[in-house]
């Protein structure tokens, strides 16, 4: 029996794989070494996740659990704190990237992004990811991901950008005041989640021609910096996560501006790894 995690920052989807087939798809709350410590995760996973299975944990005999943070000096983290718990399993940990690349394109090469929380994206020989060019995180780079489209947006806010009527709406939905957000920024805990769930804001109201043109841009933005840097004229572009999914549309519409070609575009990568993982 394997258990299969795919963790972003935001949110963690576990499904118990037995024989090929799917027994139990739950959620937990993201899970990221680089904001987490061992013990934490631990206690995260005792909370959320161990009282939630439909199974024993002593007969779950492997682990595999991709997430973001995941790079090479946090991958201990992460194996220890899963460790603690499910003792009878073996635990192998790997990055939310290799999740993409596993489940969009199987064991065919292509180019895989994501669009979530942050946004990332490589070259995949069928293998491995032979190329990847560095996200930076949301400060720096993530272009196109969930926390820089809230970002944008409460930049335009603050600076008087968007209409009255639009900043008035969004004060009053999220019951935020421009001081709070100054705050929940620079001086709480988790301000990559914060500006990410302020993204919905965009998609409901994606027909006013300001929002629509900022979505756009850190699309096209997010092909320009990343994608363009690879073979994209030879290998399909792959999409995974929630920000690639529900903005499909405008997606398409920036693919289309910049000249590439889109392959799978699907919310969570977790049913491609469950294929991965069965043969």
């Amino acid at each position: 029996m394997i258990l299969i995690a795919d963790s972003g920052s935001t949110q963690t989807s576990w499904c118990v794989v037995e024989n090929g087939t799917p027994l139990q798809l739950l959620k937990t709350s993201g899970i990221n070494p680089y904001f987490q410590s061992e013990e934490e995760i631990s206690d995260r996973l005792s909370e959320e996740l161990l009282p939630r299975l439909e199974v024993d944990s002593k007969d779950i005999n492997a682990v595999c659990f991709y997430g973001a943070g995941c790079a090479f000096e946090k991958v201990e983290v992460v194996r220890k704190a899963i460790e603690k718990l499910i003792t009878a399993a073996s635990v192998e940990v790997y990055s939310d990237l290799l999740a993409a690349a596993r489940g969009v394109c199987g064991r065919q090469a292509g180019i895989a992004c994501i669009l979530g929380t942050g946004s990332n994206s490589c070259f995949y020989d069928g293998q491995h990811i032979v190329q990847n060019v560095s996200p930076l995180g949301y400060i720096l780079g993530d272009e196109g991901g969930g926390a820089v489209l809230g970002k944008l947006l409460v930049g335009d806010l603050l600076k008087g950008m968007l209409p009255d009527v639009l900043k008035e709406k969004f004060l009053k939905q999220y019951d935020l005041t421009p001081a709070q957000i100054m705050d929940r920024v620079y001086r709480q805990p988790f301000p990559n989640r914060f500006l990410a769930n302020l993204s919905p804001f965009l998609a409901e109201n994606i027909r006013e021609p300001m929002i629509h043109t900022l979505v756009l841009n850190s699309f096209k933005s997010f092909i320009i910096r990343n994608v363009y840097k690879y073979d994209y004229k030879t290998w399909p572009v792959h999409f995974t996560g929630s920000i690639a999914f529900y903005y499909k549309d405008i997606l398409v519409e920036a693919a289309s501006e910049t000249g590439i070609h889109i392959g799978t575009v699907v919310q969570s990568p977790l049913q491609g790894l469950v294929a991965f993982h069965s043969f």
